[in-house]
């Protein structure tokens, strides 16, 4: 889930949840969307390529597939939004469906400003781009509240996005996207399908050092925002498979007994020799189960499509 530069309100809000994190005595842990500043944005782009992380390509080839299709399948003059857009480079095939003859307009919506920044280059010869610098959700409200002659939308949440969340926070979050839609939007969600554990952790734990890179970046992020004294050479990124709830988790596991300052957020936090901060979850759903989700949110299945090299579906949803 991207995060930006914050600004003071916001730098308030990722002291108060770095502290309140790193001082649970069960299991430290911070909120992934603080992966995701304009460098750890970067890195995350850059493990979209490494040849373990399979996630990206299968939903290239899907996009690729059944971007033709989607004009038949909707209304026309239909507004195209996007959540957490990244760069935007795998919108295009989307974006060109839907530009016979007219340019589409295209809202990405991300909070790192670099993303959009980068989006927009992308993107601009094929759509008319109106970026919105935002949370999830508070950039759809802005959104759906400016779309031109209450257009129709799609809304696109591509690249599994929705496995940050658990299982019970998914469902929640996908019927607060069906509150900001109105009947006849649409919403093209991917995710990722269950698949052997080994290749999991493979490609949460890429042999180049992407992934380990992208995550001990959050302690740099802590030290340039917050004046933190992180050694990030002391602590090792590490990929777990929790069988329970069928997810990968991340972990920065400390390789010593270390204390850290945390001036900004007015706090310091010990580490014991191989204890962790847990930094992001990513769930991995069967079908049967995305077609639950959806019923619940408040959503009817239109169409989805999966990719049997690297099980990941696109599911087409109408709002109800």
């Amino acid at each position: 889930m991207p995060a930006k530069t914050l600004d003071e309100e916001g730098i308030l809000v990722f002291a108060q949840e770095v502290r309140d994190g790193l001082s649970r005595s069960d299991q430290k842990e911070l909120p992934a969307r603080y992966l995701y500043d304009d460098l750890g944005s970067s890195l995350f782009e850059a493990i979209t390529h490494v040849p373990e992380y399979g996630l990206t390509r299968a939903d290239n080839r899907l996009l690729e597939r059944l971007a033709p299709e989607l004009p038949g399948r909707l209304p026309a003059g239909i507004t195209i939004a996007e959540l957490g857009s990244g760069s935007g480079k795998k919108t295009r095939w989307v974006l060109e469906a839907f530009s016979n003859g007219t340019r589409p307009l295209y809202c990405p919506i991300d909070i790192s400003a670099e993303a959009l920044r980068r989006c927009r280059r992308e993107l601009e010869e094929v759509a008319d781009v109106r970026g919105f610098h935002n949370t999830y959700i508070g950039g759809l409200r802005e959104a759906t509240a400016t779309r031109p002659n209450a257009r129709p939308l799609l809304l696109l949440f591509l690249g599994s996005n929705i496995g940050n969340f658990d299982r019970f926070g998914a469902g929640k979050f996908l019927a607060d996207i069906r509150a900001c839609l109105e009947p006849g939007d649409a919403l093209l969600l991917g995710a990722d399908l269950m698949k052997p554990v080994e290749t999991l952790l493979l490609a949460y734990d890429d042999l180049a050092g992407v992934t380990s890179a992208f995550n001990r970046n959050v302690l740099g992020r802590i030290n340039r925002e917050l004046g933190a004294d992180f050694d990030l050479r002391g602590f090792v990124h590490e990929a777990r498979y929790n069988s329970e709830h069928r997810r990968i988790e991340m972990h920065l596991c400390s390789l010593r007994e270390q204390t850290v300052h945390i001036p900004g957020a007015d706090s310091s936090c010990t580490f014991a020799e191989g204890e962790s901060i847990w930094t992001e979850a990513s769930h991995k759903f069967t079908l049967e189960e995305l077609h639950t989700i959806a019923a619940r949110a408040g959503f009817k299945v239109a169409a989805e499509w999966v990719d049997r090299e690297w099980p990941f579906a696109e599911c087409l949803w109408m709002a109800g």
